[in-house]
């Protein structure tokens, strides 16, 4: 998404425009690390609801490749994956599955009630109107047909750095703050994942059960929250909530190995549209 409305301040109405926009050069890094960190946990939900051989499969936002390929392999060529994303341009349309441009929010739902499995991962908790989101994947399923929402919840972890024992781990999370002021200010929701089970039974979804997932440390964590950083430096700079030379010591800090950083949890949901 993109827009040149002013960035909203403390106490103004959201301003709906995506931070992490995949039209960004470092989207596709960002991607990477993603799936690095959670491909892992989402392939074990999708093997624990059974994805196989013939199934209809969407991956909503889909973002990078990795889960539309992951999906377009289990359900083989008797299947059909449709990966969707506001802007697909990172997508693959020659790599066994169907790309298209979709507004979750905006768009109605391709293909209602026919698919087996509808996924999205890091996706609503940057959308305007949730419920009507989860709504719309709802529709899609077919009676029987799974969803399965993964979402972050920074409030249930706002840290970056869990150990706090100097000016680089403080510096850190001061940033990770900054951070998330700045989706808040964009409309995010920071306490979205623990709302899961909630919003999938209100959706009318029943059998809803969710999991969460925590990573801590790792070359991997400073490498995504890198990637996050310079992607949203000049927004945190215009918005007063850095400068550049406590960026820069963060960067730095990153690529010296000095930080044991750490990631909001993950919450897993999912749950069956009634037969």
């Amino acid at each position: 998404m993109s827009s040149s409305q002013p960035l909203a301040g403390p106490g103004s109405a959201p301003e709906h425009r995506y931070l992490l926009d995949n039209a960004r050069v470092e989207a596709g890094e960002r991607f990477g690390w993603l799936a690095e960190l959670f491909d892992g946990v989402t392939r074990g939900h999708l093997d624990r609801l059974g994805v196989t051989a013939g199934w209809r499969c969407w991956e909503v936002g889909a973002g990078g490749r990795s889960i539309p390929e992951a999906l377009a392999t289990a359900v083989g060529p008797t299947g059909h994956v449709l990966a969707t994303d506001i802007n697909p341009s990172w997508l693959d349309p020659n790599a066994g599955y169907e790309v298209r441009r979709h507004d979750i929010v905006a768009d109605p739902p391709p293909q209602p009630g026919t698919f087996d499995l509808v996924h999205a991962r890091l996706v609503l908790v940057h959308v305007p109107d949730r419920a009507r989101a989860l709504a719309t994947m709802a529709a899609a399923l077919r009676p029987g047909g799974w969803l399965l929402v993964e979402d972050a919840d920074t409030e249930l972890q706002p840290l970056a750095c869990l150990d706090e024992i100097g000016p680089a781990q403080r510096r850190a999370n001061e940033l990770r703050r900054a951070v998330r002021e700045l989706m808040t200010r964009r409309g995010a929701d920071m306490r979205y994942g623990r709302t899961l089970p909630r919003a999938l039974r209100a959706a009318g979804l029943a059998d809803v059960r969710a999991a969460g997932y925590f990573p801590v440390g790792g070359a991997v964590c400073g490498r995504l929250e890198a990637a996050t950083v310079r992607m949203v430096r000049a927004e945190l700079i215009a918005a007063g909530l850095a400068d550049d030379a406590g960026i820069d010591a963060h960067l730095a800090a990153i690529d010296a190995g000095e930080l044991d950083l750490t990631l909001a949890p993950l919450i897993s949901a999912w749950g069956r549209r009634p037969r």
